[in-house]
C-alpha cells in the first residue's frame, strides 16, 4: 500500500504512484489520496469540536506514525514532486499531531480511554512486521527494510481501532465515518494497482499482500457501516453491547 512516495532508486516499485507523476492521470489513487486526507481530517474535526477521543484509538494513530515514518525517510534525500513531497509531509504531521491532542492536549486526553485502548500492537504485531519487512525487502538496506516493514505495519495498523469499537456500545457517526474512509481509501487503492497492473505492467507483490490483508480487516466493520448509513442509525458492532 503506499501513498504518494520514492526512493532515490530508479526501480519499478519506487516510482511514485501519484497521477500527478507517473503521468497518466490515474483517478483511483488520486481519490484514494484523497480519501486517506479527509479521513484524517474528519478525526481532526471530531477531536476539536467533541473535546472528546472517546471511541477513537491512539494506539492506531501510533501506528500509522511509525509506518509514515519508516516510509517516508527519502524526504532526506530525494525530491519527486511538490505534491509528492507536500503529501508525504501531511501524513507525518497530521498522525503525529492526533498522537499529541490523544495523549498530551487538555481536556481532549482526560477522555482517552486508556484501558480500553489496551491492544498491545508492541508486543503481537510489530516484532513479526519487521521480521516479514526483512524477509521481503529487495535490498538489505536500511530504507529498504523499513520501507517493506512499513507495508506489514500498515496492512495491521486498524486491528487497534477495530478491537476498541468492539469494546463500547455505540460508534458516534463522525467515528464511524472516519474509519469508513480509511477502508475506502484502501479499496480505492487496489482499484489503483489493478489499472497500473494492465497500463503499467507494474508488480508490487508485498504491496498487493499486505493491501489485501488490510482490506480483509475491514470487511466485517464495513458490512455494519453500511447497514448503519442505510437505516440512518448509529453504528452498533456485535459485542458491544
Amino acid at each position: 500500500s503506499r501513498r504518494p512516495e520514492s526512493t532515490s532508486k530508479p526501480q519499478p516499485h519506487r516510482c511514485p504512484e501519484s497521477s500527478f507523476v507517473v503521468g497518466a492521470m490515474n483517478l483511483f489513487r488520486l481519490a484514494g489520496d484523497m480519501l486517506h486526507l479527509a479521513s484524517i481530517l474528519l478525526l481532526v474535526i471530531k477531536l476539536h469540536k467533541s473535546k472528546s477521543c472517546v471511541g477513537v484509538s491512539c494506539r492506531m494513530q501510533e501506528m500509522y506514525a511509525i509506518v509514515f515514518c519508516c516510509r517516508y525517510l527519502d524526504l532526506l534525500w530525494s525530491f519527486i514532486s511538490v505534491y509528492n513531497t507536500v503529501m508525504k509531509l501531511v501524513f507525518i504531521t497530521t498522525t503525529l499531531y492526533l498522537v499529541w491532542l490523544m495523549r498530551c492536549k487538555t481536556p481532549i486526553c482526560q477522555t482517552y480511554e486508556r484501558s480500553s485502548d489496551s491492544f498491545p500492537y508492541e508486543m503481537y504485531l510489530l516484532g513479526p512486521c519487521f521480521l516479514l519487512g526483512l524477509l521481503c525487502t529487495e535490498e538489505y538496506t536500511i530504507p529498504d527494510v523499513l520501507w517493506s516493514s512499513s507495508i506489514w505495519i500498515e496492512s495491521v495498523a486498524i486491528v487497534p481501532q477495530l478491537v476498541l469499537l468492539q469494546s463500547i456500545h455505540e460508534v458516534e457517526n463522525l467515528t464511524s465515518d472516519f474509519v469508513g474512509c480509511m477502508g475506502a481509501y484502501r479499496m480505492l487503492y487496489i482499484l489503483n494497482w489493478v489499472y497500473r497492473y494492465f497500463a503499467e505492467d507494474f508488480v508490487n507483490v508485498t504491496g498487493w499482500i499486505g493491501g489485501l490483508v488490510q482490506t480483509a480487516l475491514y470487511c466485517d466493520f464495513f458490512y455494519y457501516y453500511a447497514k448503519s448509513k442505510w437505516y440512518g442509525s448509529k453504528l452498533v458492532l456485535p459485542g458491544s453491547e
